[in-house]
C-alpha cells in the first residue's frame, strides 16, 4: 500500500438553511442578511480523515449522519461550508440513485456521456463498451432510455461504466443494495480486482459484514460527527452498539465511543469497566497441569480487545466460558474433541417470553455460526431473579486460528423481539489443531428448567 494520501479532508463542515416559507428566502436578500428567518442543520460537523492510495474505507452509521453529504463534497458535487478536501487522482462515483445519467439518454448515450466527464476519447471508449454492456447484463435495454430502467438495471450499468475506466479512486454509496444477489457478487469480485490493482475505495455501506470483509479501516459517523475510526471489526461492533441502544443510552454511547473507552472494555451496571467476562476458577487451572490432555489449555494472557456489551434490558449474562469434557475452563482447543460452551444469565426482570443465543465469528468479524434455543415468542417463562447455565455443545471441527464468541438473550415484548443483553466477541478461543468446520450438538440445555431443542447445525 502506497504511503501517498489520495484523499485528504480537513475540518469539514456543512451547513444547510431550513426555511419554513419560500418567501422568508426573500426576507434575508431584503434585509441584507439582518433578520434571519430560518434555522441551521449541520449535517456534517469538523469532519478530518485521510485516505491513503490503494486503501479501501468503509463508512458506516445510521440514517441521516451525513455519509452520503460527505461523499458528495469529495466528489465535488456539493460545496462544504466551511473545510477542505484535496484529491489526487481520477474519481469514479456511484452516488444516490438517479445521478449522473440521463433519463432521455439511452444506456449507450449514457455510457459514452459518463466517458467523456470522466476524460475518455470517443476512441477509447469504443474499445470499453462490449465489456461495460457484458458487465451489465441488461440486454437491449442497453439502447433504450434510461427513464425506462427499473432501479437494478439503472445500477447495473452505472456500476459497469464506473468501473471499466479503471478509477484511481472509486466511491460507493450503498448503491449496490439495489442489485440481486449474482449481480452483487460480481460487484464485489470487480472491487476486489480494484483494490489489487492499487486503486482506492471509500465504500459506503449499512451492512457490517461488508464492511469487514472488504475494508482496510473504517468510520464511523453520527449526527455528522466523526466518533470513531480503526479497525472494521471494532467500529462495526460499537455502531451496532449504538444503533441497539435506547435513546437515553445513545449519548453516553456516543462520548465513550468519541473518548475511546468503548474500545475493548465494558462497563457494568454499577460502573466498574472490565475487560474481560471470565472467572478464572484456580482449581481448574491446577487440573489443567495434570490432565493428560496436553493440547487443552487455558491462557490467561488471551482476551478479546473488541468486547461490545448491549444495554442491560431485564437479563444479565457473566462468565462465558468453554469446557472440555472433564469440566475444565479451556481458551485453546484441539480439533475433533467435544466441548461446551456456556455463559450464566440472571434475570432481573420477569420474562414471559426468552431465548438464548450463540454465534462464532473469526478475527475477521465473518459469521461463521449460530445457534439458538428456539422461536423467541414461544420460550419459557422466567422469574425474576432466576439463575440459569446455558450450553450449548459442540463438537470442534474449526481450523486453527483464533475464534470470538457472542452470547445473547432475546425476549418478546409488547408485539416486538429485543434483546434482554447481548455481548460480542465476549470470549476468544485458539484452536491450535488443523481442522476444517463447525458442528453443533443436538441439544441445549438450560440447568434452571427444562428447555430442550433438538437442532442439528449445518454450515
Amino acid at each position: 500500500m502506497s504511503s501517498e494520501v489520495a484523499i485528504s479532508v480537513g475540518n469539514l463542515s456543512k451547513v444547510y438553511r431550513i426555511y419554513n416559507k419560500p418567501e422568508h428566502r426573500l426576507v434575508q436578500m431584503a434585509t441584507l442578511g439582518r433578520i434571519r428567518p430560518f434555522k441551521e442543520f449541520a449535517a456534517l460537523h469538523d469532519v478530518s480523515l485521510e485516505v491513503k492510495r490503494g486503501e479501501t474505507i468503509g463508512i458506516i452509521g445510521r440514517n441521516g449522519c451525513g455519509k452520503s453529504t460527505l461523499l458528495q463534497i469529495i466528489c465535488g458535487t456539493l460545496q462544504p461550508t466551511q473545510g477542505s478536501v484535496k484529491v489526487r487522482g481520477r474519481i469514479a462515483a456511484l452516488l444516490e440513485l438517479g445521478a449522473g445519467f440521463s433519463g432521455e439518454f439511452t444506456g449507450r448515450e449514457n455510457v459514452y456521456m459518463n466517458g467523456a466527464i470522466l476524460g475518455f476519447s470517443r476512441e477509447e471508449m469504443d474499445a470499453r463498451f462490449d465489456q461495460i454492456a457484458q458487465f451489465a447484463g441488461i440486454g437491449e435495454f442497453i439502447e433504450r432510455p434510461v427513464k425506462t430502467y427499473s432501479s437494478g438495471m439503472y445500477v447495473r450499468l452505472a456500476f459497469a461504466v464506473a468501473t471499466a475506466v479503471e478509477p484511481d479512486i472509486l466511491i460507493v454509496d450503498e448503491a449496490l443494495a439495489v442489485g440481486d444477489e449474482a449481480f452483487q457478487r460480481k460487484c464485489y469480485a470487480r472491487i476486489e480486482a480494484i483494490k489489487e490493482r492499487g486503486g482506492t475505495i471509500l465504500f459506503v455501506s449499512h451492512g457490517a459484514q461488508t464492511i469487514v470483509q472488504l475494508c482496510d479501516r473504517a468510520i464511523l459517523l453520527d449526527a455528522g460527527e466523526k466518533l470513531l475510526e480503526g479497525e472494521p471489526k471494532a467500529v462495526v461492533n460499537q455502531y451496532q452498539r449504538l444503533i441497539s441502544a435506547s435513546l437515553e443510552d445513545q449519548k453516553r454511547y456516543r462520548q465513550e465511543i468519541k473518548s475511546g473507552l468503548a474500545i475493548g472494555a465494558t462497563t457494568s451496571p454499577k460502573g466498574e469497566t472490565t475487560a474481560s467476562f471470565w472467572q478464572k476458577d484456580e482449581s481448574r487451572q491446577e487440573e489443567d497441569k495434570t490432565s493428560s490432555h496436553n493440547y487443552d489449555s487455558f491462557d490467561e494472557n488471551l482476551r478479546s480487545e473488541s468486547i461490545v456489551e448491549y444495554t442491560i434490558n431485564g437479563a444479565q449474562i457473566k462468565n462465558i466460558r468453554i469446557l472440555d469434557e472433564s469440566g475444565n475452563a479451556v481458551n485453546s482447543i484441539s480439533f475433533g474433541r467435544p466441548y461446551r460452551y456456556q455463559y450464566d444469565v440472571e434475570f432481573l426482570e420477569s420474562a414471559e417470553n426468552a431465548g438464548f443465543g450463540m454465534a462464532i465469528r473469526d478475527t475477521s468479524g465473518l459469521h461463521l455460526f449460530g445457534q439458538s434455543s428456539g422461536e423467541i415468542g414461544k420460550g419459557k417463562k422466567f422469574n425474576k431473579g432466576e439463575k440459569l447455565i446455558v450450553t450449548f455443545p459442540f463438537l470442534n471441527l474449526l481450523s486453527p486460528g483464533l475464534y470470538y464468541c457472542n452470547a445473547g438473550v432475546g425476549k418478546y415484548e409488547d408485539g416486538e423481539v429485543m434483546y434482554a443483553h447481548r455481548i460480542v466477541d465476549g470470549f476468544v478461543f485458539r484452536v491450535h489443531q488443523f481442522g476444517a468446520d463447525l458442528l453443533c450438538s443436538s441439544t441445549i440445555n438450560l440447568k434452571a428448567g427444562p428447555v430442550s431443542v433438538d437442532q442439528h447445525a449445518e454450515i
